[in-house]
């Protein structure tokens, strides 16, 4: 899928730096990261994430029971009807176009979105988003809402990625 936003840096430089680079083993642990001084996010709800190519969206067991008591189903209608078991874990349910089962066709809007799962939750902040300047850029040109809004701080970002593993 093809985005036609406008490319633009999404890295945030710290106007307190100086001019000469600090070793890395020198630096903080806390500003080891190329985006230690954080990163500018803001959701747009365009749904974007929750389509493409068909994928995997990982559930945890509490996540299946927030998600069922939100439609209030049982979670073995949940199970039986909005997952699919991959890889010998479980995951929601895609359709053949790539669209998330909980992505609403009509408004591109997540119809779970206060109980969606935490690999949807911490989107845009997954390991391999932000493993390097170029990676982010990337990110930046399919999601319209990456590199724009609030400055997210690293300490965010980085619980975001390690819950994204989870």
């Amino acid at each position: 899928m093809y985005f036609s936003i406008v490319k633009e840096l999404c890295v945030v430089s710290d106007p307190t730096e100086s001019d000469h680079e600090v070793p890395a083993d020198e630096k903080p642990p806390e500003a080891s990261e190329w985006y230690s001084a954080g990163l500018r996010f803001h959701c747009t709800q365009c749904g974007n994430c929750c389509t493409g190519t068909p994928g995997y969206v990982w559930l945890s067991t509490q996540e299946m029971i927030e998600i069922a008591e939100f439609l209030s189903i049982s979670t073995g209608e949940l199970r039986l009807m909005h997952t699919k078991v991959a890889q010998g874990k479980l995951s929601l349910a895609d359709h053949a176009n790539g669209d998330c089962v909980f992505l609403d066709g009509a408004t591109r809007k997540c119809r779970i979105y206060p109980v969606r799962p935490a690999q949807c939750r911490t989107w845009p902040f997954w390991e391999k988003t932000i493993e390097t300047p170029e990676a982010w850029q990337a990110t930046c040109e399919v999601c319209p809402g990456a590199g724009k809004g609030e400055l997210v701080p690293l300490e965010i970002i980085r619980e975001s990625a390690r819950q994204s593993r989870l």
